[in-house]
């Protein structure tokens, strides 16, 4: 995409504005560095257009793109350019919370990604003990109705089959809602008032849900 203008917005768009470039930005900052880990933040995305938009990005300067030793594939890790693009990427998320809401529809609901952001926001150090598995029932889902986090040593595993450990906290909802609790359109408290959101378990945990499983860090509308 060229512009043929020296404005720096127009030059800036040239290396930024084509698809899927701000969300790939997202995912490395996100800390994402392997293929697949980019796919499962990115979801529809093609391969051919996943290692397009890589290329792209690493002659643009916003990748350092490193060979995986020993194995197949590369590496990527952002480069000063695009660490400060983090700034920018806050404030468009933030924009997106004022501005473009409304426009969420169904298909924008996907559970993957759903749990993908919930691994992300546990507050590990919020959580008591070696260990803590927490189930996930979504009932609007036809297929792969329940979903795990078992978090551990400070990492947290997303699971689409049962782990076979004990349940500390057991969540039922729709993946709608979830995602409107974690973006901020609903709180745990209005969503389980409303009958929406069913979390039950160790009353220490669910009384302090907000704490170690954290909504969006955009700013929600006023």
């Amino acid at each position: 995409m060229k512009y043929s203008q020296f404005c720096p917005i127009a030059k800036a768009t040239e290396v930024l504005g084509d698809k899927w470039t701000f969300l790939i930005a997202r995912e490395i900052l996100m800390g994402s560095s392997c293929f697949s880990e980019l796919q499962r933040g990115l979801g529809t995305i093609s391969t051919a257009v996943l290692t397009e938009r890589l290329k792209s990005m690493a002659e643009n300067g916003l990748l350092v793109r490193r060979k995986l030793t020993g194995k197949r594939g590369y590496e990527y890790f952002p480069s000063p350019s695009c660490k400060e693009l983090e700034p920018i990427i806050i404030s468009l998320g933030d924009w997106g919370m004022r501005w473009a809401k409304d426009n969420l529809v169904d298909e924008d609901y996907d559970v993957e990604l759903l749990m993908l952001f919930l691994e992300r926001s546990i507050v590990c150090e919020m959580l008591p003990g070696p260990q803590t598995v927490l189930q996930f029932e979504f009932s609007d889902l036809k297929t792969v109705r329940q979903w795990w986090l078992v978090v551990a040593e400070n990492r947290v595993e997303v699971c689409a089959k049962n782990p076979g450990y004990d349940i500390d906290v057991y969540f039922n909802s729709t993946v709608r809602i979830m995602s409107d609790v974690w973006l901020g359109h609903k709180s745990y408290r209005s969503a389980i008032d409303n009958g929406d959101l069913s979390i039950v378990g160790d009353i220490a945990l669910t009384r302090t849900v907000s704490k170690w499983l954290a909504c969006t860090a955009f700013e929600t509308a006023a």
